[in-house]
């Protein structure tokens, strides 16, 4: 596979994400991440450094009140499976963005509430953030491991930004895709017409 063999050269990088965000993703739950970057993002913004990454869970500021409540439990079981000593952690997958979509107005981002795992005031808040910015929808083919893959934790790794290179590399293992391709067709295929979608004055 082009993409795979594309994150086993050189220094694969990986897109930082709640670990209850990934678990969704990985799971087929959703298709979509919505990003205007992290606190100590260098570029001040969201930019797509890799149009493919693995998928590297991070557990820092997860609250359950920003989930709808019927994911709110898996915040709670993730958080005390957490060990924030853990001298590794495990990746289980990696993504290919399908589509970049940016987004600026509210009314968009509301359509859009059946396909993701966040309350709608939590998408409002990340649309409000750095109001200057649009915000990056992220659609992603996503592909899980069959086996999960346990690699060192990296002082680069921690803190608020939305990208980092793995220093230690990957093995190239096989995956599968989350999604069958008619799934994953449709969806896009819907959300896309969503936002197309114009309001009657």
């Amino acid at each position: 596979m082009k993409s795979f063999e594309f994150l086993t050269h050189g220094e694969p990088v990986a897109l930082k994400e709640w670990a209850v965000t990934v678990k969704a993703l990985t799971e087929g739950k959703q298709i979509m991440v919505l990003r205007k970057g992290g606190i100590a993002e260098e570029t001040r913004d969201f930019q797509l450094v890799s149009p493919v990454f693995y998928l590297l869970p991070a557990y820092e500021h997860q609250k359950p009140e920003l989930l709808k409540e019927v994911y709110q439990g898996e915040i709670k079981q993730i958080m005390e499976e957490w060990n924030p000593e853990a001298e590794e952690i495990e990746i289980r997958a990696f993504a290919e963005v399908a589509e970049d979509i940016e987004i600026r107005d509210q009314e968009s981002l509301d359509r859009l509430r059946e396909y993701h795992i966040w309350t709608d005031a939590f998408a409002e808040e990340r649309l409000k953030w750095k109001r200057a910015k649009p915000l990056h929808l992220l659609l992603l083919r996503v592909r899980a491991l069959e086996q999960p893959v346990r690699i060192p934790n990296r002082p680069a790794y921690t803190g608020c930004k939305s990208w980092v290179r793995l220093e230690d590399g990957m093995p190239e293992l096989a995956a599968q895709e989350v999604l069958s391709d008619s799934v994953f067709n449709d969806q896009i295929k819907n959300i896309k017409r969503l936002l197309t979608v114009k309001t009657n004055n």
